[in-house]
């Protein structure tokens, strides 16, 4: 398995937070056999405050970009999904030209 951790935030709106967690109490059947399909063994989402860390553990040989970009061609209803996170979301400033979500980078593992 490929671990990676991701990060990014939430638009600085109580609104916007309630409803993210809200969206995902209940996450589209489509968004996770989607994910699934595409390589994602696991997959975590914690929240502080308004900050979102992403764990994910994929296949092995999957690329996390990869599998992102295949899930997100699987279906009219994945994009409906991602188009919706998005617009709850603030792009972090540092994240590659194209991408939403940031890869963080591994310091220690124990």
């Amino acid at each position: 398995m490929s671990r990676y951790v991701l990060t990014v935030d939430l638009r600085d709106d109580p609104a916007a937070i309630a409803a993210y967690r809200e969206y995902h109490r209940r996450v589209w059947p489509e968004v996770v056999d989607s994910l699934r399909r595409a390589g994602v063994s696991t997959m975590a989402i914690h929240l502080h405050g308004r900050r979102l860390v992403m764990i994910l553990e994929l296949v092995d040989g999957l690329d996390v970009r990869s599998v992102f970009a295949a899930h997100v061609r699987s279906h009219p209803r994945v994009q409906e999904w991602e188009r919706l996170m998005r617009s709850l979301q603030d792009r972090p400033p540092d994240a590659p030209d194209g991408e939403w979500w940031a890869v963080m980078e591994p310091i220690f593992r124990l």
